[in-house]
């Protein structure tokens, strides 16, 4: 280490694994003033860094490179080793990915802890970014130390950032876990991150591993949970997005995820949720809630189907529009995405996919292929002359298209909103037949009545 400005001291930084979680913590860091060398085995990846171009959609995240680039804080690599042996802090965020039973693949992590031991040089802190079921960081550990006679501490600090906000969430972040079982990792790690919040929490290295999981899975069940409400709201008469809002004003509860769709998808709550029943699973535990959690997230995907068969009457041979393809706005990210499932439903039924996404498109292209779907260059070309349109990402973009517009353009007048972007106001003076999540009485033409309850 060395001193930097006002007495901080300015660490070096090795970070494996330049994906979304790797590439933005490496940059962030580089922008308080640490030495950061980002490592990735994917040489086009790290040939296009060097370059200037950001391999993923991140808000903020390309100028913050060029930047840190040019100040020399920041670089990019594939040599594991010489950078391992330089570093004061190397931070493992390498895919955690699912296997088919669920359970999160550790393939990558075992072996970057192998090349970590193999090129220690000097006490090193190893600090597990990638989400890991709880015990991994041990057996990170013992991987190193059967490599190396050098000194090291492991440590688990879970990420929690959000794809489209990723930077700001790791230049602000809500707190920051530290797991670990050495008072000198503990100091060490304290240092690197106090300038981003004074909530740090200090745990064993098994819970800290545990809060990621619980964490996610809390956030997930939120959303089963609301769209659970909102599939009785339909049915009740009652406005979901008005449910929601009362209840958020309650401080044990809480705004946040308790907004009405199609359900989450992306690169952590599919995976973590399903890893988390397979934690369970092995320790003889069942858990019950988060299965739910995880059913009720597909069956949410599939009453767009239903609507549509319903409106058309079959969808052998029509055509049906989407917008969005991307699990949220605001990201290239298509892991999980809803899209891939809803746009297979309807192949399956006869029907042909035109698609528009304003980033998307190529990863989900290269991912789904094009049997049965054309890719779009605007909104307007995939609504153009359509059966239907069904919006399954809340872009901007298509806040700004009014429902007039979409009229004119749809062959039928068939509007799915997926995501609830349009309100009242908007849909006023046109002939849509509307149908939005858990808000019957915005849905226009939709020939569903109310039943009376009986109490």
């Amino acid at each position: 280490m060395r001193h930097g400005l006002k007495g901080v001291d300015t660490l070096k930084i090795t970070v494996i694994g330049a994906g979304y979680v790797g590439l933005v913590s490496g940059v962030c860091f580089a922008e308080l003033g640490h030495e950061v060398t980002c490592i990735d085995n994917v040489e086009q990846k790290i040939k296009q860094l060097n370059q200037g171009e950001v391999p993923i959609y991140e808000l903020g995240l390309q100028p913050l490179i060029a930047d840190n680039m040019e100040k020399g804080t920041l670089a990019f690599s594939t040599e594991l080793a010489s950078s391992v042996k330089q570093a004061d802090v190397v931070i493992i965020a390498v895919g955690t990915p699912s296997l088919p039973n669920g359970q999160a693949n550790l393939s990558y992590i075992e072996q970057a802890a192998k090349e970590i031991g193999m090129a220690l040089s000097g006490y090193t802190v190893i600090v597990t970014k990638s989400t890991v079921p709880v015990g991994t960081n041990e057996k990170v550990r013992a991987i190193i130390a059967q490599h190396t006679d050098e000194e090291f501490d492991v440590a688990s600090v879970p990420e929690f950032l959000r794809e489209g906000t990723a930077v700001m969430d790791t230049m602000n972040p809500d707190r920051i876990i530290i797991g670990t079982d050495s008072q000198r990792a503990e100091e060490r790690l304290i240092e690197l991150h106090h300038s981003l919040t004074s909530n740090i929490i200090v745990t064993d290295i098994r819970s800290a591993e545990m809060i990621k999981y619980a964490s996610n899975a809390f956030l997930a069940t939120k959303i089963s949970f609301i769209n659970e409400i909102a599939n009785i709201c339909e049915k009740v008469g009652a406005d979901v997005t008005q449910v929601a809002h009362g209840m958020g004003y309650d401080k044990r509860i809480g705004s946040s995820f308790l907004k009405a769709g199609i359900g989450y998808g992306g690169s952590c709550f599919p995976k973590d949720t399903q890893a988390l029943i397979q934690i369970a699973g092995q320790m003889d535990y069942d858990f019950k809630l988060l299965k739910s959690v995880v059913e009720v997230n597909r069956e949410q995907r599939l009453n767009i189907i239903h609507k549509l068969e319903s409106l058309l009457e079959g969808l052998k041979g029509r055509t049906i529009a989407v917008w969005g393809l991307a699990f949220k706005p605001e990201t290239d990210d298509v892991r999980e995405a809803p899209a891939f499932e809803i746009i297979a439903a309807l192949r399956e039924r006869g029907a042909f996919v035109k698609a528009y996404d304003p980033i998307a498109a190529p990863n989900f292209e290269a991912q789904y292929g094009s049997d049965g779907i054309a890719y779009c260059e605007d909104a307007r070309e995939a609504a153009w002359q359509a059966d239907a349109l069904c919006i399954l990402t809340e872009w901007g973009e298509f806040q700004q298209v009014s429902p007039s517009e979409i009229q004119e353009w749809l062959k039928s007048p068939y509007l799915i909103d997926g995501r609830n972007v349009y309100d009242q106001d908007q849909l006023a003076g046109t002939q849509l037949v509307y149908y939005s999540v858990g808000r019957p009485g915005m849905n226009k033409g939709m020939r569903e009545e109310v039943p009376l309850l009986s109490l």
